[in-house]
């Protein structure tokens, strides 16, 4: 479930291991590009922290953030996360 607190969309993911993990934020990487909007991210082993903000509207959360969150939250459906 994503989260919203101080202008940020936040959500945790975890993985059966680092290999899953890696191909997840690969998958989301190629979706960024496509939409032309960036996370900022942080993977350990097993897990992958995302924050999405829009930079261009003064670090607030816009549609754009909940697009990719959409898009994201399917890619980890396929993973059953």
């Amino acid at each position: 479930m994503w989260t919203e607190k101080d202008n940020h969309l936040t959500r945790s993911f975890k993985f059966k291991d680092f290999k899953e993990a890696f191909a997840f934020m690969t998958e989301v990487a190629i979706v960024a590009e496509e939409i032309d909007h960036h996370p900022w991210w942080s993977n350990s082993y097993n897990k992958v922290e995302i924050r999405l903000t829009t930079h261009d509207a003064g670090n607030t959360v816009t549609n754009r953030d909940h697009v990719l969150a959409q898009r994201i939250s399917a890619l980890a459906e396929r993973y059953g996360v």
